[in-house]
């Protein structure tokens, strides 16, 4: 067994990719394989053997447990914030009813402690299987900023890199460095002890949840974590970030918009890319006292969480894909009245590779930028951000064809200069199963669609608004503009009520209905913005684009969306 381990780890693809995320693990490598220190393996032990045995039976000892845990791996404690225990004591001794604490020490928690215990194991099997795909490198490493690549994980493996974050195990030291968040789970419990918060104690409860479900049943799919680029300069081996003059230029067709006042973008039907209004550090402040749309999100989808382990903040020209997270936890209520309501039943399928058929993709909008977010610079970087997020690194010869007549030279779509990613995404689908791509004409209706990449439209909303002060009208343009270009045939975007976004259907009917294209409007955004900037106007760009809609023209009220 040791020498099939050792063998596994001596690949030179694993050595690379170990050697990048290693000092942010709690294992040791020694002898060409992973282990715990031998203390911390008793310790598991006599965790894993239940609370008569280790005397874990509430959420006092339990603290004292995690901070026994962690001398064992010499982490400072200089490193766990001194309120931190207090709030593990709080939480499991006074939040937690009798008859769930028992549950909780009696079963859960020694089951985690296996789980902990199997850690090793689990990341040289997954090395082992990652080292199998053909010409694609897909194992656990830090995947850096404007580093392409992809980071395929067991959901069990996740599960118990999470058991890490929740005992606060993962050495702290050097992740500001490499621009990596806090992923230890000691702040949630930190702000939970200093300001007795109702939405801080249901995310907690979102996270016992999921652990309790994992015990109970651990789930077999696998998920994917890919960090997307658009290189900023102009590359014979990439697809650059577009510049002002390829939107102006773009004669693509406008995408189906389809406008939804009420619903949530996680509820949505279809098959869809769900934006994630994310921050540069992906996750925001869910590890903290954040409670908006990514910080739920990652609440509800626990496994997102592991992704703030390796994945470094996103610069202007990046985005991160997440493929497969299963949903745990229902809720109700946003920010403050954030509460968890039960368990959540998710029921959608899942593909070739795996991972269940939720995509979600992270893009971060500039913030609070205030009137500067109309300069021709910010218009350009929040267009390209979304356009990176929305593009299909699979689908080369399709933007080929529209590209090599706007900006882009046709060396770059050469055979021989193709994308990197690209490459190894099709690598990936060959090594798996192909997933087959047809096309249809028909119209869509959301709930019609099947698995296919092109079918996946965009699920989206006020993206960049709220606490990040963009301007909600102009956000909805430039989401649907980088749709079209990316060649998704849809939107469907959720207003969440806001009454800015109320005209927005109406609007879309009317940009429909003049038979504009990507071009079109991309230059009607821009001389809006020109006005804006100038003190031109002080109108919103509905009411600058379609005054008589503000007029109650009934030739514009009376339209019907279809």
């Amino acid at each position: 067994m040791r020498d099939s381990r050792s063998n596994t780890m001596n690949t030179l693809e694993t050595r690379e990719a170990l050697t990048s995320i290693l000092p942010y693990l709690p294992l040791i490598l020694r002898s060409s394989a992973l282990f715990w220190p031998p203390p911390m393996v008793e310790a598991l032990k006599s965790l894993a053997r239940g609370p008569l045995h280790s005397n874990v039976n509430s959420g006092q000892v339990f603290a004292i447990a995690i901070s026994d845990l962690r001398n064992l791996l010499s982490l400072p404690d200089s490193a766990l914030h001194p309120s931190a225990l207090h709030g593990y004591a709080l939480f499991f001794d006074d939040f937690m009813s009798r008859d769930a604490s028992e549950k909780w020490f009696g079963n859960v928690v020694p089951q985690l402690a296996d789980l902990l215990l199997r850690l090793p194991e689990l990341l040289e099997s997954h090395y082992q299987n990652a080292a199998s795909f053909n010409g694609t490198e897909t194992g656990l490493r830090l995947l850096e900023s404007q580093q392409q690549g992809i980071v395929f994980l067991s959901q069990e493996l996740i599960a118990a890199l999470l058991v890490c974050s929740f005992f606060c195990l993962f050495p702290a030291t050097n992740r500001g460095a490499k621009h990596l968040q806090a992923i230890n789970f000691d702040n949630l419990f930190v702000c939970l002890y200093e300001s007795h918060d109702i939405s801080q104690e249901n995310k907690i409860k979102c996270i016992v949840h999921y652990f309790e479900k994992i015990c109970s049943c651990m789930p077999v799919g696998n998920v994917s974590f890919e960090r997307k680029v658009l290189p900023l300069t102009n590359s014979p081996s990439h697809i650059s970030s577009p510049k002002a003059n390829f939107w102006s230029k773009s004669s693509v067709s406008l995408c189906h918009f389809e406008v939804h006042s009420s619903g949530l973008i996680e509820d949505q039907p279809a098959e869809a890319l769900e934006v994630d209004f994310a921050n540069k550090y992906i996750g925001g402040g869910a590890l903290f006292r954040g409670c908006v749309q990514e910080e739920i999100r990652f609440m509800i989808n626990p496994e997102l969480i592991v992704g703030m382990l390796f994945l470094p903040a996103m610069a202007d020209n990046e985005s991160i894909e997440i493929i497969g997270t299963q949903r745990f936890c229902d809720y109700t209520g946003y920010a403050s009245s954030f509460c968890f309501s039960g368990d959540y039943k998710d029921v959608k399928g899942v593909d070739s590779m795996g991972r269940r058929k939720t995509r979600i993709i992270a893009i971060d909008a500039l913030s609070r930028v205030g009137k500067r977010q109309y300069t021709p610079e910010c218009l350009l970087r929040e267009t390209n951000k979304a356009f990176c997020g929305f593009y299909d690194q699979s689908r080369r010869q399709q933007y080929e064809n529209l590209f090599v007549d706007t900006e882009f030279s046709e060396a770059e779509f050469d055979e021989g200069n193709r994308n990197p990613l690209e490459s190894s995404t099709r690598n990936l689908l060959t090594s798996f199963q192909s997933v087959n791509e047809t096309s249809s004409n028909q119209p869509m209706r959301v709930n019609e669609q099947k698995w296919d990449d092109d079918k996946v439209g965009i699920a989206t909303g006020n993206w960049g608004c709220g606490a990040f002060g963009g301007d909600p009208e102009v956000k909805a343009i430039i989401q649907w503009l980088a749709a079209s270009q990316a060649l998704r045939p849809f939107i469907l975007y959720y207003t969440f009520g806001l009454e800015s976004s109320r005209k927005l259907d109406k609007v879309v009917q009317w940009i429909i209905s003049q038979k504009w294209n990507v071009g079109e409007l991309w230059e009607m955004l821009v001389e809006y913005s020109r006005q804006k900037l100038k003190q031109q106007t002080k109108l919103t760009f509905f009411e600058w684009l379609l005054p008589s809609l503000y007029d109650d023209d009934p030739m514009i009220m009376d339209t019907s969306f279809t």
